[in-house]
């Protein structure tokens, strides 16, 4: 009863981990592009293959975690998803004691973790893992091996379940990539206000306090203080002091955590720098064309859904992109890659806003069929 119960929870997590990744495969392939950054693992060759590995993560999650909840193959599958769970772990506690990726995005857009709790959920998988190994030892048949032997009769129904249930993700995930995730769990899926989320996040900020390293150039002794005691004590920063601050090595922590939602980094400036996101967000309609890949967009599509959208008579009808030369005949505007890539699923795509709405989104060449 014990063994079965365990099984079921973690297939279960494993299950939903695995679904919530294939919906929004390309919004998972942009946390794999940020651990094989260069800040990262220093691997920015594999940034091209991100949406690959993303496929074969996803498949693994999905495929063992059906295979545990059906008990097909246990030692396989155990085998399988300890040595997984091994690998998330280790790069869950990079991100976590290296503070490098912030959100590991274990469960795509739906829940978010910080890399410490992204890193004990791994853990406490882990052992669950390990102990249904012990438990189910006494059960695995000899022909349970590590390699896909011939089907027991007796295992048919589980094996038409596992296939109808593969083909199911198969199709959810390929939408995915192609059009739009079936399910949106951003904070940019249609129908949100950005003017009332911004409003709430005016009204309730997070509050950060800076931490300085200093140290002392006599002793060679090194303290950490906050930005208030080191106004306060004169003797950190008077002329002659020995104290320095070690530059690179500061430090900005969360003190009170506000309203939180990804419109905060919702910010569009012009070339010069000027903020025009009060203009879009307060105009009866706007349209914006992003591309966080400016250079890999085809001319001939960019002028297609240029053309398309001067034609719906807009109030505000803005390119915008990480490049102040993207768009010929529509107005530039700049935005952060990173940004961007939390609105936009493909490279170009719509946004239309009205009175700061999200009343649709598509990918450009969707949007001017």
């Amino acid at each position: 009863m014990i063994k079965g119960l365990l099984r079921f929870v973690v297939a279960i997590i494993f299950i939903l981990s695995g679904f919530v990744k294939a919906v929004d495969l390309v919004g998972f392939s942009f946390k794999m592009e940020e651990y094989f950054s260069p800040t990262v693992f220093k691997m920015p060759f594999f940034e091209k293959f991100a949406l690959l590995f993303s496929i074969i993560v996803v498949v693994l999650e999905l495929l063992l975690g059906c295979m545990l909840l059906l008990k097909l193959k246990l030692k396989f599958t155990l085998s399988a998803l300890i040595a997984l769970c091994v690998f998330f772990g280790f790069l869950t506690f990079y991100s976590a004691y290296f503070n490098v990726v912030t959100d590991c995005g274990c469960f795509g857009d739906a829940i978010k973790f910080t890399p410490w709790q992204s890193f004990i959920k791994d853990i406490v998988l882990l052992l669950a893992l390990i102990v249904l190994f012990l438990l189910y030892r006494k059960d695995f048949r000899k022909k349970d091996t590590y390699s896909y032997g011939e089907k027991k009769e007796s295992n048919k129904i589980q094996y038409i379940l596992l296939a109808v249930f593969s083909l199911v993700m198969i199709g959810i995930g390929t939408y995915g990539i192609v059009y739009e995730p079936v399910i949106d769990f951003r904070d940019y899926k249609i129908g949100t206000d950005l003017k009332a989320e911004k409003e709430k996040i005016n009204k309730n900020p997070s509050e950060y306090k800076t931490y300085y390293s200093l140290k002392n150039e006599k002793t060679g002794e090194v303290l950490k203080v906050n930005q208030d005691d080191y106004i306060k004590e004169t003797k950190y920063w008077a002329e002659g002091s020995p104290w320095k601050i070690e530059e690179g090595k500061n430090e900005s922590v969360l003190i009170k955590e506000g309203y939180k939602s990804e419109i905060v980094k919702f910010k569009i400036e012009d070339p010069t720098g000027m903020d025009v996101t009060e203009e879009i967000i307060n105009a009866p309609k706007a349209i914006l064309v992003f591309s966080y890949h400016p250079k890999e967009v085809s001319p001939e599509l960019l002028k297609q859904v240029e053309a398309k959208v001067k034609a719906q008579k807009a109030n505000v009808v803005y390119g915008v992109s990480t490049e102040p030369n993207t768009f010929r005949t529509i107005k530039n505007m700049m935005m952060d890659g990173t940004a961007i890539k939390t609105i936009a699923r493909s490279n170009p795509f719509v946004l239309v806003l009205e009175n700061g709405k999200i009343i649709d989104k598509q990918p450009a060449k969707e949007y001017i069929k």
